[in-house]
């Protein structure tokens, strides 16, 4: 830290030494964020996939709100922001109120006609799908000696909740949530929740997400950084390129060679 007590963010170097660990970001890494939309078109015919990319957009766009406003004065956990998401996602999408429908009968009315149906996408995200692959790559980094983490966003009943839906129990050193500190990534002090979590500096883990702006702000914090680029999209443009580019999990075993 500086003497200000602020972290400081370091560039990952151009030549990474070997890396000793590897922590994962959680949603849209370890678990497909994007896996609800089938029960959303069911719920929200039409709207399913619509739904939940604007569910996860609004849900991000949140944190950033809260860690950057007021000093924090306004953080709510992850699992409060995820469902104001949520909400607003279907306010957007298919509640259209009219004139006189604003207000609190129309808070009432909503609740009425979409509360059931919020609860159940909620409790889908609770236990969000794995991508297929994941469960044999942490089996293989175990097998290695590589110790293995999770940090992410998500508070800790979220996390745990959905390590044990995905059978993940066992396969993880750490489970890190950023819920201590009030501040979600890309907050400096998020990413160095790692480093304190493994005793080792970020050149000297492995940050894997398949979210070009955590990769981006893990890389410019001073990890090595894996992209996992599921979808063929572009990276950020703003001048940094992760340590690294795969299309799956499985490409973070190429860090760890056996």
């Amino acid at each position: 830290m500086s003497r200000s007590g602020a972290v400081e963010q370091r560039i990952a170097p151009s030549n990474p030494e070997k890396p000793r660990a590897v922590l994962f970001d959680a949603y849209g890494t370890l678990f497909d964020v994007y896996s609800v939309a089938q029960l959303a078109e069911q719920l929200f015919p039409g709207h399913g996939q619509q739904l939940s990319v604007l569910w996860r957009d609004k849900q991000i766009e949140y944190t950033r709100l809260v860690t950057t406003s007021n000093h924090g004065a306004h953080y709510q956990p992850f699992w409060d922001l995820t469902r104001a998401a949520l909400v607003y996602a279907i306010k957007k999408l298919v509640a259209h109120a009219d004139a006189t429908g604003v207000g609190s009968q129309f808070a009432i009315n909503f609740q009425t006609q979409f509360g059931t149906r919020i609860e159940r996408l909620l409790d889908q995200y609770r236990h969000l799908s794995a991508f297929p692959e994941n469960h044999q790559v942490l089996q293989a980094l175990k097998a290695r000696g590589i110790p293995i983490g999770i940090l992410s966003n998500g508070d800790a009943a979220m996390l745990n909740a959905a390590v044990a839906s995905a059978g993940f129990d066992g396969l993880l050193d750490h489970v890190i949530s950023v819920d201590p500190i009030r501040k979600y990534k890309t907050d400096p002090e998020a990413y160095a929740l790692g480093e304190q979590a493994t005793g080792l500096a970020a050149s000297q883990i492995v940050f894997v997400s398949s979210n070009a702006w955590d990769a981006l702000a893990a890389t410019w914090y001073g990890y090595q950084t894996l992209w996992v680029n599921r979808y063929q999209l572009p990276f950020e443009e703003l001048g940094t390129q992760p340590t690294r580019v795969g299309s799956s999990l499985r490409d973070v075993l190429d860090c760890f060679p056996s």
